[in-house]
């Protein structure tokens, strides 16, 4: 048997690596290549783009998506009428049975009989939208579509799967939610009062209550949203309890004010075409001064002391510049570049 010696063997031990090594690298090139040519082109980012549905067809075909389901469904109409006290979850949205006839009339009530059907113009399509009033509210007051409310809610799919709620009454500034909240709730009145019990929970008196029916374009549309499907139209049942009116600019116009073609949407009324639309901007008119310092009208309340000096008799301006047009061509200073005189001039 040949031996080798110590040398040797270390020689051959090392000639072994260096084979082994190549085997390795020659393998994962071969590989490599492989990978390489069988991977399928790069067009692009790799990502498909799926081109949004045409809102005007979606919206045809939510819209009967929508009646169809008031015509095969019934809400539980009687009990909620004599348990004014009831919860979000006890008003009951069920199916007719097979045979199409409607259990028990006398406490049931189809969805079809007491639909309102309202309409709005969104992304230049005319929208149909629903709302079952169960109680108008009592309070005078009604929030506008801009304002800050405070709900509790429970949004679910047309299959009954819930997405979304809250179990404690919830503040929502309406600018930042779906476009349906805007339009709806305004529809609704406020809760006459409230009471603080001894665990800190609020209990209201004669809130708004009642459930929206929104098509998929005044909701998420193609957007997906948690477990909300794209295209999916959308059912909110709430109770409104308390609307506080937005000034987002702190310009003393309050924002609704602020949509000057009554679009609903503050995102496009900017005046002076700079970065800022009005309702974000404290010189609307970009003419260098500030909207608030533009309200002259004498003050006609002595009481309150609107720039916080200590004395309310001081004061110039009533705290409304809407009401201020030095030159009367029917245009507001805060809006006329025409007119930038400050009350502080």
């Amino acid at each position: 048997m040949l031996k080798l010696n110590k040398i040797q063997y270390n020689n051959c031990i090392f000639a072994c690596k260096i084979k082994a090594m190549r085997f390795k690298v020659h393998f994962f090139f071969f590989l490599f290549l492989v990978l390489f040519f069988s991977c399928p082109e790069d067009d692009g980012d790799g990502l498909v783009e799926i081109p949004e549905n045409d809102r005007t067809e979606q919206q045809i075909i939510d819209n009967d998506s929508l009646l169809g389901y008031f015509e095969t469904h019934y809400y539980n109409s009687a009990y909620l009428q004599n348990n004014p006290s009831f919860t979000l979850d006890e008003i009951i949205i069920s199916e007719l049975p097979e045979d199409g006839n409607l259990p028990d009339p006398n406490q049931n009530t189809m969805l079809i009989d007491d639909i309102i059907t309202l309409t709005t113009t969104y992304f230049d399509v005319e929208y149909e939208y629903y709302i079952l009033k169960i109680n108008q509210g009592e309070s005078e007051i009604s929030p506008n579509f801009s304002d800050r409310v405070r709900v509790n809610y429970e949004g679910s799919l047309m299959d009954g799967v819930i997405f979304d709620s809250s179990s404690t009454p919830v503040d929502f500034d309406l600018t930042n939610t779906i476009a349906g909240w805007g339009r709806v709730l305004p529809e609704f009145n406020n809760a006459t009062d409230f009471v603080i019990n001894n665990d800190g929970t609020v209990d209201y008196t004669n809130p708004g209550i009642g459930v929206m029916f929104l098509p998929s374009g005044m909701g998420y549309y193609s957007a997906a949203a948690g477990d909300v499907p794209v295209y999916s139209n959308l059912i909110f049942k709430f109770k409104l309890f308390e609307s506080e009116e937005n000034d987002h600019d702190f310009d003393n116009v309050p924002s609704h004010l602020e949509d000057l073609d009554g679009n609903l949407d503050l995102t496009d009324d900017n005046t002076d075409d700079d970065p800022y639309a009005d309702f974000v901007d404290s010189d609307d008119d970009g003419d260098g001064t500030l909207t608030i310092d533009e309200d002259l009208e004498p003050d006609s309340d002595l009481t309150e002391d609107r720039d916080g000096d200590g004395d309310p008799e001081n004061d110039i301006g009533d705290g409304d510049p809407t009401n201020d047009d030095t030159d009367g061509d029917g245009i507001p200073n805060y809006l006329d570049t025409d007119n930038s005189e400050s009350r502080d001039d």
